[in-house]
């Protein structure tokens, strides 16, 4: 059996989520339908990091094993044949035999953008989360440096989060805005259940003026998820780039620059 690795793309407003569920549209089964046409045998497929409902990917990575013969061409343009126009692989490499998608990945970066302004967009409903209260970007980015670290994150996960710890290590998040488009960039080593989302909408509480910017660090020692508030919509999240030890070669997201030295010795 030859192991490859894929970065796939796609819109998940359309879908229940990655993972496959009887009854339901997912990534996995739509992925594994096209995949397994193309090697002529059923194909399974495992991902870096599942996605909820409603959420998106600008480079999930997908790994599966064939003993089908097949160039990576054969892959990427009969498995894109095979997919619903809002999925799309991107690309498609053969890859060593102990690389996983989940297991070896040492990062992995999200994206969450929200449209901030007194009227929806017609255009991008699906793809970011509106906010009608102005947002003070400054004032979210600064209350966010307090989550930077290791830290046990039970405030920030869902209550049915099947995780065994609370503990991730988050390596950077930044808020910027551009014209009425608030951005969220963060990146850990892992990510609870809904742990994205709580952020975002625990920042946006703070940036609207609900909440001081202290909140983040109260929630942090408070260790229970009832207090922290809502979780934001899944629209505007992004899974944005996954990272990997060098000797596996696969592509580097610009935004590893940034990463600190505890990540990069592996690179």
């Amino acid at each position: 059996m030859d192991r490859f690795v894929l970065g796939v793309e796609y819109d998940g407003s359309a879908y229940s989520g990655w993972q496959w569920q009887p009854s339901r549209r997912s990534i996995q089964n739509e992925l594994e339908k096209a995949l397994s046409k193309v090697a002529d045998h059923p194909v399974s497929v495992v991902c870096a990091g599942r996605t909820d409902a409603g959420v998106h990917a600008l480079e999930q990575i997908v790994h599966f094993d064939s003993f089908a013969t097949r160039s990576c061409d054969a892959w990427l343009l009969g498995g894109n044949s095979g997919l619903p126009d809002d999925i799309r692989i991107l690309w498609v490499k053969p890859i060593a035999g102990d690389f996983h998608a989940r297991s070896s990945a040492l990062a992995r970066l999200y994206r969450y953008v929200i449209h901030n302004r007194s009227v929806k967009s017609a255009l991008q409903y699906n793809q970011a989360t509106w906010s009608y209260r102005p947002l003070d970007a400054e004032l979210m980015h600064t209350a966010a440096q307090s989550l930077v670290g290791n830290h046990d994150f039970s405030s920030f996960r869902a209550k049915g989060c099947q995780s065994l710890s609370p503990f991730r290590h988050m390596y950077f998040i930044d808020v910027s805005r551009e014209k009425d488009k608030v951005t969220l960039s963060i990146c850990a080593n892992a990510f609870l259940h809904h742990m994205v989302r709580n952020i975002a909408g625990v920042l946006m509480d703070i940036g609207s003026g609900k909440q001081p910017a202290e909140w983040t660090l109260e929630l942090l020692a408070a260790k229970k998820r009832e207090v922290a508030g809502v979780t934001a919509p899944p629209y505007g999240l992004y899974l944005e780039s996954v990272y990997y030890p060098a000797h596996f070669g696969l592509f580097k997201h610009p935004a590893f620059n940034i990463l600190p030295d505890d990540i990069k010795r592996f690179n």
